[in-house]
């Protein structure tokens, strides 16, 4: 059974998954980059997401090989593969985030 939730920071949606393989709730990295960023376009979140994933690979970082793929669906109406980060994964890379990096944890509503 899939289960699909819409979580909210500072009144931004972030959609998640519940993948039963692996017990876990994953986030789309892409809404947690545009919450962080505070920027709705979303051209400029996937760039943003893209050069960090690269740099972060460059560097044998963690928090990329820890992602993974899973539908979500769209504001389309769509489904389509996206980055995904387990809880673990979206602590990390908050603390990674000048926004964040001085807090302790990313509270969802």
């Amino acid at each position: 059974m899939t289960k699909v939730s819409i979580r909210f920071f500072d009144d931004r949606e972030v959609r998640a998954v519940w993948d039963d393989q692996t017990s876990k709730w994953w986030f789309s990295v892409l809404d947690i980059v545009a919450v962080l960023r505070d920027e709705d376009n979303y051209e400029k979140n996937r760039n943003y997401w893209k050069y960090l994933k690269a740099k972060l690979k460059r560097e044998d970082n963690q928090l990329v090989s820890g992602t993974t793929q899973l539908k979500l669906t769209a504001s389309d109406g769509k489904k389509y593969l996206t980055d995904t980060l387990d809880y673990d994964g979206k602590r990390e890379y908050c603390s990674i985030s000048p926004k964040f990096a001085s807090q302790t944890e990313f509270v969802w509503t």
